[in-house]
């Protein structure tokens, strides 16, 4: 007998393979077209009350401005010595005034379009990569090496005002030189922070600590492995619960932060310019010839009561902090996949699968339902549809950072909200991926307490994978 080769297993294999490559899961990406992300609350835009609409406009205008060392004609002045960026608004782009970072990264631009002429883009800043804020988990030691002994965490501004013709007395990079950052990489002491989006964030802040409180008791009776916890303020032991690992009690703290940090611009939560981390360990502070750059004394950023129409008596953290705080959350959408409009039925089925598989315990439906609003009605005492519980998780190995803030520690994180993803370009705390699937597998490393629920995501079929994925980008 002569034996015939049996060709139908490589067929079959064949087929099989064309099957499932048509039937795999595919993240359908950021959703384009107008949802109305970045509109004011209803209750705003009807200014109610009389005034509000005003104050909301004008954050809005001042979100977007770009400042100057000096000399700006517009009075934006007080940027530096050090910064991130010159505006709000080149950081919180995506996909309105408010959001994230956009798809082209203003920062690789600046060391040539003359914010920051005489600097060098560090290596990870990347023209279509995301905006990025550096930090470095642990000081250095003179000879170049890392102190492991020596946390270090604090933001390390990429670029400095040398070689601007504003700067006056600081234009020496000898003097102010840019942090190590090639160093920081060949060591693997560098971690990044995108920008957060910051729609909706009113209604987060309107949360009364005892919602939060008892939604945890909720959230911690599970069999996943799931223990979150709340951050909580230093000063006065409340629940805190903005930033990348929840560290800032209110948006006017935020904005304050950040307008002193990202911008370099003191204010009068912030009162001072801010040296680098090593600055401050050495005690050398900022050098004198650095000081008052603006020209007009410290704090750069005040309150204006001469100034009229009544929204511009405001200092520009509270404008910030009001245009923010009125920023409506983003509208869910519909989603289009590979040309074709995904059905309302398979968005529905993954919100379901969402549910059945543990991702809600932790991104919550809605962690409760805001307290009554001072501000306007729309605050108060409506759902906070965010997806998520305000809480801070351990992320395991894969996503720590090293960076303790507040109660905090340096694998834990604010569990993101997920309203408005459907039109995020750059996901997780770096930017890391800008694929939802690749996003839910760096949920899963030792010591993360997700590491359960990425499993089960993966243990889908294609089509329940898709349905999630479908669902995600709809919100």
């Amino acid at each position: 007998m002569i034996n015939t080769p049996r060709r139908t297993p490589v067929l079959t294999l064949a087929v099989l393979l064309l099957t499932g490559m048509a039937f795999a899961q595919t993240d359908p990406g950021v959703q384009s077209g107008n949802r109305g992300t970045g509109a004011a609350l209803s209750s705003v835009s009807s200014n109610s009350p009389s005034g509000i609409l005003a104050f909301f406009t004008d954050g809005q205008t001042r979100f977007q401005d770009v400042e100057s060392v000096s000399g700006s004609p517009t009075g934006n002045n007080g940027l530096g010595p050090r910064f991130n960026s010159n505006s709000c608004s080149s950081c919180h782009a995506q996909p309105a005034v408010g959001g994230t970072g956009a798809a082209m990264n203003p920062e690789f631009a600046f060391p040539n379009n003359g914010v920051a002429p005489g600097n060098t883009t560090p290596s990870f800043i990347t023209a279509t990569g995301p905006t990025l804020e550096a930090r470095f988990p642990f000081f250095f030691n003179n000879n170049g090496t890392v102190n492991y002994n020596a946390p270090n965490g604090g933001v390390e501004d990429l670029f400095t005002v040398t070689g601007r013709s504003d700067a006056g007395t600081c234009n020496s990079s000898s003097t102010l030189p840019q942090p190590s950052f090639a160093t920081a990489v060949s060591e693997n002491n560098v971690i990044f922070r995108i920008p957060t989006p910051t729609f909706g964030a009113g209604l987060i802040e309107n949360l009364d600590d005892s919602t939060l409180l008892n939604n945890t008791l909720k959230n911690n009776n599970n069999y996943l492995g799931i223990s979150g916890t709340l951050n909580h303020n230093g000063n006065d032991g409340t629940v805190t619960r903005f930033g990348w690992k929840a560290q800032n009690k209110s948006l006017h703290i935020f904005a304050g932060e950040a307008y002193n940090v990202e911008m370099g611009i003191s204010n009068e939560l912030f009162p001072q310019d801010r040296p680098l981390p090593g600055e401050d360990q050495l005690l050398t502070g900022l050098p004198s010839t650095c000081l008052n750059l603006s020209g007009t004394g410290y704090p750069e950023d005040t309150s204006n009561p001469a100034a009229s129409p009544n929204a511009a008596v405001l200092d520009d953290v509270s404008a910030f902090a009001n245009f923010m705080r009125f920023l409506a959350p983003p509208p869910t959408g519909g989603v289009v996949l590979n040309g074709q409009q995904v059905s309302s039925s398979n968005i529905s089925a993954g919100s379901s699968l969402v549910n059945s598989i543990g991702c809600s315990v932790c991104h919550n439906p809605s962690p409760g339902t805001t307290q009554v609003s001072n501000f306007t009605s729309s605050l108060g005492k409506v759902p906070v549809n965010a997806f998520s519980d305000i809480e801070i998780h351990h992320m395991g190995t894969g996503l720590a950072d090293n960076v303790s803030q507040g109660n905090a520690g340096g694998d834990q994180f604010r569990t993101a909200p997920l309203w408005g993803l459907g039109q995020r370009i750059f996901l997780l705390h770096d930017g890391r991926t800008t694929n939802l699937i690749n996003a839910i597998r760096d949920h899963a490393s030792n010591g993360s307490e997700a590491s359960t629920v990425e499993e089960q995501f993966f243990n889908l079929n294609s089509t329940q994978q898709q349905q999630i994925l479908d669902f995600l980008r709809s919100l």
